[in-house]
Protein backbone atom coordinates (compact mmCIF):
# COMPACT_ATOMS: atom_id res chain seq x y z
CA UNK A 1 0.00 0.00 0.00
CA UNK A 2 1.25 3.43 -0.87
CA UNK A 3 1.87 5.15 2.46
CA UNK A 4 2.56 8.76 1.58
CA UNK A 5 1.53 11.38 -0.94
CA UNK A 6 4.78 13.01 -2.02
CA UNK A 7 5.49 16.47 -3.40
CA UNK A 8 8.42 18.68 -4.32
CA UNK A 9 10.10 20.74 -1.62
CA UNK A 10 9.53 23.93 -3.58
CA UNK A 11 5.80 23.33 -3.79
CA UNK A 12 5.72 22.46 -0.11
CA UNK A 13 7.31 25.76 0.87
CA UNK A 14 4.85 27.76 -1.25
CA UNK A 15 1.83 25.94 0.15
CA UNK A 16 2.81 26.22 3.79
CA UNK A 17 3.73 29.90 3.67
CA UNK A 18 0.47 30.58 1.87
CA UNK A 19 -1.69 29.32 4.70
CA UNK A 20 0.39 29.74 7.83
CA UNK A 21 2.57 32.36 9.41
CA UNK A 22 5.24 29.71 9.89
CA UNK A 23 5.70 30.11 13.61
CA UNK A 24 6.48 27.10 15.73
CA UNK A 25 3.80 25.27 17.65
CA UNK A 26 4.94 26.91 20.87
CA UNK A 27 5.12 30.43 19.48
CA UNK A 28 2.72 32.82 21.18
CA UNK A 29 1.91 36.32 19.98
CA UNK A 30 3.63 39.02 21.94
CA UNK A 31 1.53 40.95 24.40
CA UNK A 32 0.32 44.28 23.11
CA UNK A 33 0.35 47.56 24.94
CA UNK A 34 -0.29 51.20 24.32
CA UNK A 35 0.80 54.17 26.35
CA UNK A 36 -0.19 57.74 25.74
CA UNK A 37 2.32 60.28 26.98
CA UNK A 38 2.76 63.94 26.23
CA UNK A 39 5.54 64.89 23.85
CA UNK A 40 7.18 68.27 23.73
CA UNK A 41 7.12 68.34 19.93
CA UNK A 42 4.36 66.18 18.51
CA UNK A 43 1.77 65.55 21.22
CA UNK A 44 0.79 62.00 22.12
CA UNK A 45 2.97 59.00 21.39
CA UNK A 46 1.41 55.61 20.60
CA UNK A 47 3.52 52.58 21.44
CA UNK A 48 2.60 49.06 20.36
CA UNK A 49 4.41 45.73 20.69
CA UNK A 50 4.05 43.40 17.72
CA UNK A 51 4.22 39.59 17.55
CA UNK A 52 8.01 39.67 17.15
CA UNK A 53 8.15 41.53 20.50
CA UNK A 54 9.40 44.71 18.83
CA UNK A 55 8.02 47.97 20.23
CA UNK A 56 7.05 50.54 17.61
CA UNK A 57 6.26 54.18 18.42
CA UNK A 58 4.09 56.60 16.46
CA UNK A 59 3.65 60.31 17.08
CA UNK A 60 0.02 60.07 15.98
CA UNK A 61 -2.49 57.52 14.72
CA UNK A 62 -1.15 56.19 11.39
CA UNK A 63 -3.14 57.53 8.46
CA UNK A 64 -1.24 55.87 5.62
CA UNK A 65 -1.38 52.11 6.16
CA UNK A 66 -0.22 49.35 3.85
CA UNK A 67 -1.53 45.81 4.48
CA UNK A 68 0.32 42.85 2.97
CA UNK A 69 -2.45 40.34 3.78
CA UNK A 70 -6.22 40.28 3.43
CA UNK A 71 -6.75 39.42 7.08
CA UNK A 72 -4.91 42.54 8.20
CA UNK A 73 -6.80 44.62 5.63
CA UNK A 74 -10.13 43.28 6.88
CA UNK A 75 -9.36 44.09 10.51
CA UNK A 76 -8.20 47.63 9.75
CA UNK A 77 -11.42 48.44 7.90
CA UNK A 78 -13.57 46.68 10.50
CA UNK A 79 -12.07 49.06 13.07
CA UNK A 80 -12.97 52.08 10.95
CA UNK A 81 -9.53 52.61 9.43
CA UNK A 82 -8.46 52.75 5.79
CA UNK A 83 -5.43 51.67 3.79
CA UNK A 84 -3.39 53.19 0.99
CA UNK A 85 -2.00 49.81 -0.09
CA UNK A 86 -3.49 46.31 -0.17
CA UNK A 87 -2.37 42.82 -1.22
CA UNK A 88 -2.49 41.75 -4.85
CA UNK A 89 -5.71 40.05 -5.90
CA UNK A 90 -6.87 38.30 -9.06
CA UNK A 91 -10.44 39.25 -8.29
CA UNK A 92 -12.35 41.81 -6.23
CA UNK A 93 -10.89 42.92 -2.93
CA UNK A 94 -12.12 40.94 0.09
CA UNK A 95 -12.89 44.37 1.55
CA UNK A 96 -15.22 46.13 -0.94
CA UNK A 97 -14.35 49.55 0.47
CA UNK A 98 -10.71 48.93 -0.48
CA UNK A 99 -11.42 47.92 -4.08
CA UNK A 100 -9.67 50.99 -5.55
CA UNK A 101 -6.72 50.91 -3.15
CA UNK A 102 -3.29 50.43 -4.75
CA UNK A 103 -2.12 46.80 -4.87
CA UNK A 104 1.40 46.42 -3.47
CA UNK A 105 2.39 42.76 -3.63
CA UNK A 106 1.92 40.37 -0.71
CA UNK A 107 3.64 38.84 2.29
CA UNK A 108 5.42 36.52 -0.15
CA UNK A 109 6.64 39.22 -2.52
CA UNK A 110 6.79 42.79 -1.23
CA UNK A 111 6.79 45.45 -3.98
CA UNK A 112 9.14 47.93 -2.32
CA UNK A 113 8.94 50.40 -5.20
CA UNK A 114 5.16 50.76 -4.92
CA UNK A 115 5.33 50.96 -1.14
CA UNK A 116 7.96 53.69 -1.36
CA UNK A 117 5.70 55.77 -3.62
CA UNK A 118 2.82 55.47 -1.12
CA UNK A 119 4.96 56.76 1.78
CA UNK A 120 3.11 54.71 4.43
CA UNK A 121 3.34 55.41 8.15
CA UNK A 122 3.21 51.67 8.79
CA UNK A 123 3.28 48.44 6.80
CA UNK A 124 1.43 45.44 8.27
CA UNK A 125 3.35 42.25 7.60
CA UNK A 126 3.57 38.61 8.66
CA UNK A 127 5.69 37.26 11.49
CA UNK A 128 8.11 35.67 10.89
CA UNK A 129 7.83 35.67 7.10
CA UNK A 130 8.43 39.42 6.66
CA UNK A 131 10.96 39.79 9.44
CA UNK A 132 13.66 39.86 6.77
CA UNK A 133 11.99 42.92 5.19
CA UNK A 134 12.35 45.16 8.25
CA UNK A 135 15.55 46.92 7.05
CA UNK A 136 14.10 47.61 3.59
CA UNK A 137 10.83 49.01 4.94
CA UNK A 138 12.63 51.14 7.51
CA UNK A 139 14.97 52.28 4.75
CA UNK A 140 12.09 53.98 2.92
CA UNK A 141 10.98 55.79 6.07
CA UNK A 142 8.21 53.48 7.24
CA UNK A 143 7.76 50.97 10.05
CA UNK A 144 6.93 47.28 9.69
CA UNK A 145 4.43 45.87 12.20
CA UNK A 146 4.47 42.07 12.28
CA UNK A 147 1.58 39.79 13.25
CA UNK A 148 0.18 36.42 12.24
CA UNK A 149 -2.53 33.90 13.03
CA UNK A 150 -2.44 30.18 13.77
CA UNK A 151 -5.65 30.25 15.81
CA UNK A 152 -8.85 32.16 16.42
CA UNK A 153 -7.21 33.58 19.54
CA UNK A 154 -4.31 34.88 17.44
CA UNK A 155 -6.79 36.77 15.25
CA UNK A 156 -8.23 38.31 18.40
CA UNK A 157 -4.73 39.37 19.41
CA UNK A 158 -4.35 41.02 16.00
CA UNK A 159 -7.63 42.86 16.50
CA UNK A 160 -6.49 44.09 19.90
CA UNK A 161 -3.14 45.25 18.53
CA UNK A 162 -4.62 47.06 15.52
CA UNK A 163 -7.24 48.61 17.78
CA UNK A 164 -4.45 50.07 19.86
CA UNK A 165 -2.58 51.24 16.76
CA UNK A 166 -5.66 53.10 15.51
CA UNK A 167 -6.75 54.13 19.01
CA UNK A 168 -9.97 52.19 18.43
CA UNK A 169 -9.74 50.04 21.56
CA UNK A 170 -13.50 50.05 22.18
CA UNK A 171 -14.13 48.83 18.64
CA UNK A 172 -11.56 46.09 19.07
CA UNK A 173 -13.19 44.93 22.29
CA UNK A 174 -16.57 44.77 20.55
CA UNK A 175 -15.19 42.74 17.63
CA UNK A 176 -13.50 40.31 20.00
CA UNK A 177 -16.66 39.95 22.04
CA UNK A 178 -18.54 38.95 18.89
CA UNK A 179 -15.95 36.26 18.21
CA UNK A 180 -16.08 35.09 21.83
CA UNK A 181 -19.86 34.81 21.65
CA UNK A 182 -19.64 32.74 18.48
CA UNK A 183 -17.05 30.40 20.00
CA UNK A 184 -19.09 29.89 23.20
CA UNK A 185 -22.24 29.24 21.15
CA UNK A 186 -20.55 26.55 19.06
CA UNK A 187 -18.94 24.94 22.09
CA UNK A 188 -22.31 24.65 23.80
CA UNK A 189 -23.96 23.18 20.70
CA UNK A 190 -21.31 20.50 20.27
CA UNK A 191 -20.38 19.75 23.88
CA UNK A 192 -22.48 16.59 24.17
CA UNK A 193 -22.38 15.43 20.55
CA UNK A 194 -20.22 12.87 18.81
CA UNK A 195 -17.79 14.98 16.80
CA UNK A 196 -17.47 14.17 13.08
CA UNK A 197 -14.03 12.96 12.03
CA UNK A 198 -12.31 15.21 9.48
CA UNK A 199 -9.20 15.20 7.33
CA UNK A 200 -8.33 18.84 6.68
CA UNK A 201 -6.00 19.21 3.72
CA UNK A 202 -4.06 22.21 2.52
CA UNK A 203 -3.49 21.79 -1.19
CA UNK A 204 -2.58 22.88 -4.65
CA UNK A 205 -2.32 20.50 -7.61
CA UNK A 206 0.31 17.86 -6.65
CA UNK A 207 0.85 19.54 -3.27
CA UNK A 208 -1.13 18.24 -0.31
CA UNK A 209 -0.59 18.30 3.46
CA UNK A 210 -2.70 17.59 6.52
CA UNK A 211 -3.49 20.68 8.60
CA UNK A 212 -2.86 20.07 12.30
CA UNK A 213 -4.78 21.54 15.26
CA UNK A 214 -2.09 24.19 15.78
CA UNK A 215 -2.80 25.68 12.36
CA UNK A 216 -5.51 28.31 11.84
CA UNK A 217 -7.65 25.96 9.75
CA UNK A 218 -7.15 23.16 12.27
CA UNK A 219 -8.16 25.41 15.15
CA UNK A 220 -11.27 26.60 13.30
CA UNK A 221 -12.19 22.95 12.68
CA UNK A 222 -11.98 22.04 16.36
CA UNK A 223 -13.76 25.18 17.59
CA UNK A 224 -16.57 24.46 15.12
CA UNK A 225 -17.00 20.98 16.59
CA UNK A 226 -14.90 18.71 14.41
CA UNK A 227 -12.37 16.04 15.31
CA UNK A 228 -9.10 16.31 13.40
CA UNK A 229 -7.92 12.81 12.49
CA UNK A 230 -4.38 14.13 11.92
CA UNK A 231 -4.11 15.57 15.43
CA UNK A 232 -1.32 13.15 16.35
CA UNK A 233 0.48 13.19 12.99
CA UNK A 234 4.08 14.43 13.36
CA UNK A 235 4.42 18.02 12.19
CA UNK A 236 6.93 19.00 9.54
CA UNK A 237 10.19 20.20 11.02
CA UNK A 238 10.11 23.73 9.63
CA UNK A 239 6.32 24.08 9.47
CA UNK A 240 4.86 22.24 12.46
CA UNK A 241 1.30 23.31 11.67
CA UNK A 242 1.22 20.74 8.82
CA UNK A 243 2.04 17.08 8.30
CA UNK A 244 2.54 14.62 5.47
CA UNK A 245 -0.52 12.75 4.28
CA UNK A 246 -0.12 9.20 5.57
CA UNK A 247 -2.55 7.07 3.59
CA UNK A 248 -2.48 4.11 5.95
CA UNK A 249 -3.31 6.24 8.99
CA UNK A 250 -6.02 8.12 7.08
CA UNK A 251 -7.69 4.88 5.98
CA UNK A 252 -7.50 3.57 9.54
CA UNK A 253 -9.08 6.77 10.92
CA UNK A 254 -11.85 6.64 8.26
CA UNK A 255 -12.87 10.35 8.25
CA UNK A 256 -16.47 11.38 7.71
CA UNK A 257 -15.38 14.46 5.77
CA UNK A 258 -12.37 15.58 3.75
CA UNK A 259 -12.08 19.36 3.45
CA UNK A 260 -9.49 21.04 1.25
CA UNK A 261 -8.10 24.54 1.75
CA UNK A 262 -6.37 26.29 -1.13
CA UNK A 263 -5.27 29.62 -2.58
CA UNK A 264 -5.66 28.46 -6.17
CA UNK A 265 -8.46 27.43 -8.48
CA UNK A 266 -10.78 25.43 -6.25
CA UNK A 267 -12.22 23.15 -8.91
CA UNK A 268 -8.76 22.41 -10.32
CA UNK A 269 -7.45 21.55 -6.87
CA UNK A 270 -10.42 19.31 -6.09
CA UNK A 271 -10.15 17.49 -9.43
CA UNK A 272 -6.42 16.94 -8.92
CA UNK A 273 -6.92 15.64 -5.38
CA UNK A 274 -9.67 13.24 -6.45
CA UNK A 275 -7.42 11.98 -9.25
CA UNK A 276 -4.66 11.44 -6.70
CA UNK A 277 -7.03 9.43 -4.52
CA UNK A 278 -8.27 7.37 -7.48
CA UNK A 279 -4.69 6.34 -8.22
CA UNK A 280 -4.54 4.74 -4.77
CA UNK A 281 -7.39 2.26 -4.29
CA UNK A 282 -7.04 2.49 -0.51
CA UNK A 283 -8.84 5.83 -0.53
CA UNK A 284 -11.98 4.22 -1.98
CA UNK A 285 -12.79 2.57 1.34
CA UNK A 286 -12.87 5.86 3.26
CA UNK A 287 -16.32 6.93 4.43
CA UNK A 288 -15.86 10.52 3.15
CA UNK A 289 -15.02 9.27 -0.35
CA UNK A 290 -17.85 6.75 -0.43
CA UNK A 291 -20.36 9.42 0.63
CA UNK A 292 -18.94 12.05 -1.72
CA UNK A 293 -18.00 14.27 1.22
CA UNK A 294 -14.80 15.66 -0.31
CA UNK A 295 -15.08 19.43 -0.65
CA UNK A 296 -12.96 22.50 -1.22
CA UNK A 297 -13.59 25.28 1.30
CA UNK A 298 -13.91 28.94 0.20
CA UNK A 299 -10.40 30.32 -0.22
CA UNK A 300 -11.25 33.74 1.22
CA UNK A 301 -12.27 32.13 4.52
CA UNK A 302 -9.89 29.16 4.75
CA UNK A 303 -7.04 29.65 2.27
CA UNK A 304 -5.77 32.61 4.25
CA UNK A 305 -6.40 34.52 7.48
CA UNK A 306 -10.01 35.79 7.19
CA UNK A 307 -9.59 38.49 9.85
CA UNK A 308 -12.86 39.41 11.55
CA UNK A 309 -14.65 37.15 9.07
CA UNK A 310 -13.41 34.21 11.11
CA UNK A 311 -16.95 34.12 12.54
CA UNK A 312 -18.21 33.29 9.03
CA UNK A 313 -15.53 30.61 8.70
CA UNK A 314 -16.63 29.07 12.00
CA UNK A 315 -20.30 29.18 10.98
CA UNK A 316 -19.62 27.59 7.60
CA UNK A 317 -17.47 24.84 9.07
CA UNK A 318 -20.11 24.08 11.72
CA UNK A 319 -22.85 23.89 9.08
CA UNK A 320 -20.85 21.43 7.03
CA UNK A 321 -20.10 19.25 10.05
CA UNK A 322 -23.70 19.29 11.32
CA UNK A 323 -25.88 19.73 8.20
CA UNK A 324 -29.03 18.46 9.94
CA UNK A 325 -28.95 21.19 12.59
Amino acid sequence: MKSYVLWSSAALLLAVTGCSNGTSADQKPASTSVSTASSTTSGATIQVTDFSKRTLAFQKVPQHIVALSNGDLDIIYALGGTAVGRPNSNGPSVVPAAENVQQIGSTHEVDLEKITMLKPDVVLGNYPMNEKDIPAIEGVGSQLLLTGANSVQDIQSQITLFGQLLQKQAGAVKLNQQIDQQVVKLQKETASTSKPKVLLVYGAPATYMAALPNSLGGNILEVAGGSNIAADFPGLQNFPQYAQLNTERIVQADPDYIFIMTHGNTEEVKAAFIKEMQENAAWNGIRAVQNNQVEVLPSDLFGTNPGTRVTKALDLMHQKLYPAK
